[in-house]
């Protein structure tokens, strides 16, 4: 064989060579980086909405706005417990700002304004959708010492939407204040008194059903509260509609 031939033969060799390299480095190339990055979109959120109807059924008694907090486990007052600071800011002024930062809160609510006797007002509560869900309200009996009105705790985790729940609600003793029913401390338009004060200074700091008023026509002459100011039990009503 010729020189020129075996050169032939060798540089088609090396051509061969070549080209199989390059299409082992192709190969090699991450198909990752070929791709289009993927993008993972999160579900929106369930969110269930709820219209609170309240009626204060008593004669002679105003009703602080109500407030409403959505809760899975821990309740934000419970009977024959101690009262939180937010719960004796509403029993003994009314005032709900720091009730509903309550820590376990889901979600909070409050009515507009104050709810006079035999009137009615609503609030909407809008809050994520949970396994456990309850709602608990609670507002001021103006013309006392410490009394307020409420549920506790309701379950409305089964609710379908357009289900309603109603309940009555009785009045209760915060247990925070004395009930003097004197025109220096009590804050309702019967005597215009002192709201709130962080001194608790009732016979036992729980939370116990109210006994009622002892007006002046009662014999307790230092009382600011007359009849028209007693009530009974419930003194208020409560429907929960769920609306989404």
């Amino acid at each position: 064989m010729s020189s020129l031939s075996n050169f032939k033969k060798s540089a088609l060799i090396l051509m061969l060579a070549t080209t199989l390299a390059a299409c082992s480095d192709n190969d090699n190339s991450d198909p990752i980086e070929d791709q289009e990055p993927v993008v993972v979109v999160e579900p929106e959120p369930v969110v269930y909405e709820f219209t609170i109807t309240f009626s204060n059924l008593t004669a002679g008694q105003p009703l602080s706005p109500l407030s409403v907090i959505a809760f899975d486990e821990t309740a934000p007052w419970q009977f024959g417990e101690t009262a939180s600071i937010g719960l004796e800011m509403i029993a003994e002024s009314g005032a709900n700002e720091e009730y509903l930062s309550d820590e376990n809160a889901l979600a909070s609510a409050s009515a507009e304004g104050p709810i006079g006797p035999g009137e009615t007002t609503s609030v909407t509560l809008s809050v994520e959708a949970q396994d456990v869900l309850n709602l608990s309200f609670a507002a001021m009996l103006g013309n006392t010492n410490d009394a307020f009105t409420g549920l506790s705790s309701i379950d409305v985790s089964t609710l379908a939407v357009g289900d309603t729940l109603t309940r009555t609600t009785l009045a209760y003793d915060a247990g925070t204040e004395a009930n003097t029913e004197t025109a220096e401390t009590v804050p309702g338009p019967a005597a215009n008194g002192e709201g709130f004060n962080e001194i608790r200074d009732d016979i036992i700091d729980l939370i116990t059903m109210h006994p009622g008023v002892v007006s002046n026509q009662d014999g307790l002459s230092t009382s600011a509260l007359g009849a028209g100011q007693k009530f009974d039990n419930p003194v208020s009503k409560i429907m929960i509609e769920r609306t989404q």
